[in-house]
């Protein structure tokens, strides 16, 4: 099992540490493909996904928790996240994580591998800088509130009261109500069901690939074809019996794509 680094980063004017991994690849003129979680998930959480992802790809992985996350500076008791809470992480978090580790993305192009909250978050990455990333695989995206988003979440608040989720998620984080608050509390929140990316992800002109599960509870189809039509160049990865997690359901068929996509880009691995 890989063991966790930290780095400390200032956001929002104070010391925030940050928990992350290198796997795959130790040859710096590889490829680099940045993980980003889902909005319950961390370093821990992923599993050994990255490192197979990256092994097949031949590329160098960065994986990381954020904030609130993992063994990362958890949220404090009385911080309230807000709508723009993805945009922070795109347009700040992230850039100061890889100004920290010495990553000049001028020079050395990250790709972005997103997984739901995550996914959002590379699109807004890479709508933001487009000159600074060789392309995004965005996986469960959320680009808009749907009511079947809504609905799960308001289960999983149940579950996570009357169940063994707080449990289960407990393995996977230093502090588990920051984790799961944080992320439950502000997508219920009505103010945030206004949220949408469509305008904001206009400005993407690296390659995409879209994935989403034909039975995601967390969300529909529309959420990857509202991207194409935006974004017509996107390719799209439709998935049967699979959820919300393809990198966990269907992860052999998600490899295979997702290194047919990076190699149609940066050509076949030698």
């Amino acid at each position: 099992m890989l063991m966790s680094q930290f780095a400390e980063i200032n956001w929002a004017g104070k010391s925030v540490r940050i928990e992350y991994q290198w796997v795959g690849s130790d040859d710096l003129t590889k490829p680099l493909i940045v993980f980003l979680h889902e909005g319950l998930g961390s370093v821990a959480m992923w599993k050994d996904f990255p490192q197979r992802l990256c092994e097949a790809a031949n590329c160098r992985g960065l994986v990381y928790s954020r904030p609130g996350y993992g063994q990362s500076t958890p949220r404090s008791a009385d911080e309230t996240w807000q709508p723009d809470f993805m945009h922070r992480q795109a347009f700040e978090v992230l850039p100061a994580l890889l100004k920290e580790l010495g990553i000049d993305t001028e020079k050395d192009k990250p790709w972005l591998f997103g997984h739901s909250d995550g996914g959002s978050i590379s699109l807004l990455f890479a709508a933001r800088y487009p000159n600074n990333i060789s392309g995004a695989i965005v996986v469960a995206p959320h680009i808009l509130v749907e009511e079947l988003s809504v609905r799960s979440i308001e289960k999983a608040k149940l579950a996570y009261q009357t169940t063994a989720l707080r449990s289960q998620l407990g393995r996977y984080h230093d502090d588990v109500d920051s984790a799961f608050w944080g992320w439950n509390a502000i997508w219920l929140n009505p103010a945030f069901r206004h949220w949408n990316l469509t305008q904001a992800i206009k400005t993407i002109t690296c390659p995409l690939l879209a994935v989403q599960g034909l039975d995601d509870e967390y969300g529909t189809l529309e959420q990857i074809h509202g991207i194409k039509r935006v974004l017509p160049a996107t390719q799209l990865l439709e998935l049967p019996d699979c959820g919300h997690s393809p990198h966990r359901d269907q992860p052999a068929v998600l490899i295979e794509a997702c290194v047919a996509f990076v190699m149609s880009v940066v050509g076949p691995k030698p």
